[in-house]
């Protein structure tokens, strides 16, 4: 049976990435962020720095100028993340995009894995039509013109987006709108002419972009994966990036737990710490049994992940689902327990729920991994 530890090289990732974060990467760069409205959505140093610790190349193999450290030791990073409410280019681009690349890329497509190593090229996956996580609904059309395609349809909640050097855009080459039959992934320029990009800044200080496509002409060299075969290789990316957002709402959950037992320590009520009754004490317990639950349940993702595991999409949903729970919980009793002060915005608390929400959704929701599991379990 597989231990459910992390390896020695595994546990030194985690530290070197909590050390960047935690100095490089405060909360209070978030909200520096936010307030200015930063075009970027990211501070540059911040992002350079990461990418010369090796993070943006993670996953990406050595010949391309990575580590291939794996899924446990992205998902540590993506952990430390979550506690700092980090904002970087690292899930869309060294998480997404070069696990699509690596996936179903082929020939010079997969040079691109290079540049995104070194910070210089950044990704985005464009998938989602609805205001749902619907990744076999896809109405946009790939209409084959001479030796490429025209490309029509829009796209929204894609993912730094407006940073975006290449869209990863799935278009429907043949079948009905919700087939999983005739999906097709295509490799689009953002400054292409007819692509649009609109950017929207979320409540969590992130940024999604809504993206439209008009007669947006690509060649056969586009195609990332076999043409009407592309729902396959997209599903094995959703897997990976759901089991790294689950991996980052255990980051920044825990931290919203610590803050929140701490605040409990210093805050009197009638004279005494609130730490000291009882029926608060029962909730931090709830919720440290909870989050103990979702470490298991991350790991064992990333595991199976990384040994290409038969349940691994089982693993998968199942900790998505319970990471998305467990964040909604520990963050609405974070700010509960803060009292008044938690619903202000002077205190971080509140950015922790701010931060959730759009994680929980984003890739699908608690039902929809729940439904999941229940159809991969044959129910």
């Amino acid at each position: 049976m597989q231990k459910l530890v992390l390896t020695e090289e595994q546990q030194m990732l985690k530290d070197a990435a909590q050390g960047l974060f935690s100095d490089q990467a405060p909360v209070s760069q978030l909200r520096k962020l936010r307030d200015e409205k930063d075009p970027l959505g990211y501070v540059p140093e911040f992002w350079n720095q990461a990418v010369e610790l090796g993070l943006a190349g993670t996953l990406i193999p050595e010949a391309y100028g990575g580590s291939e450290f794996g899924h446990v030791g992205m998902g540590q990073v993506m952990e430390e993340g979550g506690r700092t409410l980090a904002a970087s280019p690292l899930f869309a681009s060294g998480v997404l995009g070069a696990c699509a690349l690596m996936l179903a890329g082929h020939g010079s497509q997969k040079d691109i894995l290079k540049d995104i190593a070194a910070g210089t090229h950044l990704m985005a996956l464009a998938i989602d039509e609805t205001g749902r996580h619907q990744p076999a609904r896809v109405a946009t059309k790939a209409e084959a013109q001479g030796d490429g395609f025209v490309l029509n349809g829009n796209k929204t909640f894609v993912v730094d987006g407006h940073i975006a050097n290449t869209l990863i855009v799935s278009a429907r080459t043949s079948g009905g709108e919700r087939d999983e039959q005739g999906i097709t992934l295509f490799l689009v320029d953002a400054n292409a002419e007819g692509v649009s990009v609109e950017r929207t800044i979320f409540p969590d200080g992130r940024n999604y972009a809504k993206v439209e496509l008009q007669n947006v002409a690509v060649g056969a060299d586009a195609v990332l994966g076999p043409k009407d075969q592309g729902y396959e290789s997209l599903q094995k990316v959703l897997d990976i990036g759901n089991a790294h957002l689950a991996a980052e709402l255990l980051g920044l959950s825990s931290e919203a737990f610590e803050r929140t037992v701490a605040y409990m320590k210093e805050r009197k009520q009638f004279g005494v710490y609130i730490s000291s009754f009882q029926a608060l004490q029962h909730r931090a317990a709830h919720m440290w049994s909870e989050l103990e639950q979702v470490k298991s349940m991350v790991l064992k993702a990333l595991m199976a992940l990384d040994a290409s595991d038969d349940q691994a999409s089982l693993l998968v949903s199942a900790a998505k689902a319970k990471a998305s729970q467990v964040a909604e919980l520990v963050t609405n009793e974070g700010v509960q327990l803060h009292g008044g002060m938690g619903m202000t915005d002077e205190f971080d608390i509140g950015l922790f729920m701010k931060r959730a929400r759009p994680v929980q959704l984003l890739l699908g929701d608690f039902r929809y991994h729940a439904d999941r599991v229940a159809t991969l379990k044959g129910f």
